[in-house]
């Protein structure tokens, strides 16, 4: 079976509820051999760590930059010192999710734009301390979060992903040379995404990895209109199960088979996050 890494997967969301298990042994069942589950706060980070362990997964401890209006400074040390108790566990694989978002509009004023940037910045102060990569929330935000990384870069370099990359062909190169891989996941799946489609087919086959970012960013076919929502149906979570499928689109955007496409990205996750490999080899 082709085995694929879903690099980034909320299997603690509330919309899996109790069917975390379910989900996880879908995913299996198609090749996902692992997910790796961020913390968006330190609410969570028992949990994500929970579930790295009970399915064999791997976790990041972080605070998402969505959250840091509820963070406390204080949450910055409670972050250190997890870093520190768990730095023997071979699940722990980044700092993560971190970043800045500069889409959503009250993020982007004072005094929340400054808070968010202050908490990127501590965070990755404290990747670099401990040595670890980062998984990086991009929203509109690729050259403020360039911008840091450079003053910040430890003397080996970084190691990372930028998380649903969607940015411009130059601040993919940039994260590139940084030492980022770039994810993709379902929004490739949509043929009006022109650019991020080029992006997948365009860049190195070496700076690729796949993501679902379950339960969020569902691929085309799992999509709901307002419509049909307006009709009854459903919104339907999207799962890592669905990842060979959006694999096989991005493969087919290169001219590769399935199989190149996964043991590339797989090849790269390992390279991005080196502990992620020990669960699967």
């Amino acid at each position: 079976m082709t085995v694929w890494i879903d690099t980034h997967c909320h299997l603690d969301a509330p919309e899996f509820g109790t069917d975390a298990a379910e989900v996880r042994a879908r995913a299996s069942t198609v090749g996902v051999a692992q997910c790796v589950i961020p913390a968006v706060e330190v609410a969570n980070f028992d949990t994500v760590r929970t579930l790295a362990h009970r399915f064999g997964d791997a976790y990041a401890l972080g605070i998402h930059p969505l959250y840091v209006a509820r963070a406390q400074e204080a949450d910055l040390a409670t972050l250190d010192v997890a870093l520190e108790r768990h730095r023997d566990d071979p699940r722990l694989v980044a700092v993560g999710e971190i970043g800045l978002d500069y889409f959503v509009p009250e993020l982007k004023l004072s005094p929340l734009k400054e808070r968010q940037e202050h908490f990127y910045r501590e965070q990755l102060k404290l990747a670099r301390r401990h040595g670890l990569p980062v998984i990086l929330h991009v929203r509109r935000s690729a050259d403020a979060l360039l911008r840091a990384l450079r003053e910040l870069a430890p003397l080996q370099g970084w190691r990372g992903i930028a998380h649903a990359f969607n940015g411009s062909q130059q601040q993919a190169q940039a994260f590139i040379d940084l030492g980022f891989k770039l994810g993709f996941g379902g929004a490739v799946t949509y043929e009006r995404a022109l650019q991020l489609r080029r992006l997948a087919a365009e860049l190195p086959l070496s700076a690729l990895v796949l993501e679902t970012d379950a339960p969020d960013i569902p691929p085309h076919w799992l999509y709901v209109t307002a419509e049909q929502r307006a009709a009854g149906q459903a919104r339907q979570p999207n799962e890592p199960a669905e990842l060979p499928r959006i694999g096989a689109v991005v493969a087919g955007l290169r001219g590769i088979s399935v199989e190149e496409l996964a043991l590339a990205t797989v090849r790269n996750a390992g390279e991005a996050l080196p502990r992620v490999m020990e669960g699967i080899f």
